[in-house]
């Protein structure tokens, strides 16, 4: 809601604001159902700061980080608690050409590093731990490409909040007091038709983008037949007010595999906000005008989660 007081965010919230980073791994995966699994992976959670320091200690600039969410019936099947606000399943969004498709996903463990083995090492021994209490959905190794360019390239993340606004933008404040401190978080991963792109031309991508390549400028588009992307994905409410997510995105792929894809993850202190934003890219504004981008990109997968504060997450792990 418009008009509230952000308060000072609590210690104890996880690594949400973790700056960008060279490597990262999003990994998905779903929890068996039984005891044992469960219980397995209340442990393997309860011990995750201590497998950080495990394996960031080996080179304390390189500022390991790994943030865990937990989807909808995960929460539910850990506690009889009750739920984030605003936590429900994915949902899938159908345009007229495009659709954004719900994808399985009960933990999601975003790690991030400034090394890419710190990353491997750090999922190779949270994989090792969790054993057959998970199956894996999605692993998807990020990289950090040139000066922060998607593999379109364009600079990815400008719209991102900076300093005090990160808090007010990803963190939940009290408007849901048991909640404070945690985040709302929605995954994507897109795969991109590179040889199309790069068939229509800089005139063509920038009017799609928003943005001018080279130099990462605003690109006007009031008056424009069609919103380009950055315009669909500026979400505005009743009140004239702008609300803004954190996004991570990084690339990925394989040349050799013609696999050439962006990651997308946005945390948000709503989660209103990022189905909005997805709605007006998927739909259009008006209805019909859908975002341009997605006759190249297109999702694959669809994932929401809650990030909780560390004291809720060790309540969850308690039981």
């Amino acid at each position: 809601m418009s008009g509230q007081t952000w308060e000072r965010v609590p210690i104890d919230a996880q690594s949400v604001e973790a700056p960008l980073s060279q490597s990262a791994v999003f990994l998905v995966v779903t929890a068996h159902n039984d005891n044992a699994a469960i219980a397995k992976v209340r442990e393997t959670v309860a011990s995750i700061d201590d497998l950080i320091k495990t394996v960031g200690f080996r080179d304390l600039s390189g500022r390991l980080s790994c943030v865990v969410g937990f989807g909808h019936d995960l929460w539910r099947r850990l506690t009889n608690d009750a739920l984030p606000a605003e936590l429900h399943p994915f949902k899938p969004v159908e345009g007229p050409v495009h659709h954004a498709p719900a994808t399985p996903g009960d933990i999601l463990f975003h790690i991030r590093a400034e090394r890419v083995d710190l990353c491997f090492e750090f999922e190779r021994l949270l994989l090792s731990a969790l054993g057959e209490a998970v199956s894996i959905v999605d692993a998807v190794s990020g990289f950090r490409y040139f000066d922060a360019r998607d593999l379109l390239g364009f600079v990815d993340g400008t719209a991102n909040p900076a300093g005090s606004d990160i808090s007010e933008a990803a963190l939940v404040g009290d408007e849901d007091p048991d909640f404070t401190g945690g985040s709302y978080v929605v995954v994507q991963k897109y795969l991109h038709d590179l040889a199309a792109w790069g068939a229509i031309g800089p005139i063509e991508q920038q009017a799609i983008i928003g943005r001018t390549i080279v130099d990462n400028v605003e690109i006007d588009d009031d008056e424009a037949p069609r919103k380009s992307h950055k315009s669909l994905a500026t979400i505005v409410d009743e009140y004239g007010v702008e609300h803004d997510i954190l996004r991570d995105n990084m690339p990925f792929g394989s040349p050799a595999r013609g696999e050439f894809g962006t990651y997308f993850i946005g945390y948000s202190r709503r989660l209103w906000v990022i189905e909005k934003m997805l709605e007006r890219m998927f739909v259009g504004d008006p209805p019909g005008s859908y975002d341009r981008l997605l006759d190249f990109s297109t999702p694959k997968t669809g994932t929401t989660f809650f990030v909780p504060s560390r004291r809720v997450l060790t309540q969850l792990c308690e039981g």
